[in-house]
């Protein structure tokens, strides 16, 4: 991993002064992920995002990791309704109903899809199974949704997902790397293209 740069550097439009997403720009975002389990924590913490900014969420992913023991499907799977509804009264995570069970629905289907095959390459499959590197010059030019996305959407609904439209499967491709949208002024884009 990369150390953080020093100050005055470039880093891409979307990322504030704030040392915590200044560091998960720097250190994670972009970054090719092909762990299974990796993948499987950034894509419900993207689905937690939902209608919430990213800096919320990466404040609150350490709780997260507490409260599912670091992501264990097998774990959030096996939730009844009472820790459900124990979680809905934790302040440390998003407390949204609809979020909580869909999270555990989330580990269901990615136990049932882990049956079937390995989910980090069926993931990986919607960008061809490498980095798809882009080469936007500004943040104007940086889509919200793409056809992958798209793809990547309908076929983890079919699969029994929650919270994975379009636009949170697009946010999940740039955070791990599937594609890789740091600007060209941004320090990391020489790093990462």
């Amino acid at each position: 991993m990369p150390e953080s740069p020093p100050a005055g550097v470039v880093r891409c439009q979307w990322c504030s002064s704030d040392p915590v997403y200044q560091h998960y720009h720097d250190t994670e975002w972009g970054v090719p992920e092909y762990d299974a389990q990796k993948l499987f924590e950034k894509l419900l913490l993207d689905g937690f995002q939902a209608g919430l900014s990213w800096i919320t969420i990466l404040k609150k992913r350490d709780r997260y990791r507490e409260v599912y023991r670091g992501f264990d499907p097998r774990f959030m799977a096996d939730q009844d309704d009472d820790v459900l509804q124990a979680l809905l009264q934790d302040p440390g995570i998003i407390r949204n109903r609809l979020k909580v069970y869909g999270a555990r629905q989330n580990a269901r289907a990615w136990l049932q899809l882990g049956q079937e095959t390995d989910p980090g390459k069926w993931l990986w499959q919607f960008v061809g199974g490498q980095p798809k590197v882009n080469h936007f010059q500004s943040f104007a030019e940086v889509p919200a949704i793409t056809r992958e996305a798209e793809n990547m959407s309908r076929a983890l609904r079919k699969a029994g997902f929650t919270f994975v439209g379009p636009t949170i499967c697009y946010a999940f491709m740039q955070a791990t790397g599937m594609v890789m949208d740091h600007t060209a002024d941004c320090f990391r884009y020489a790093e990462l293209s």
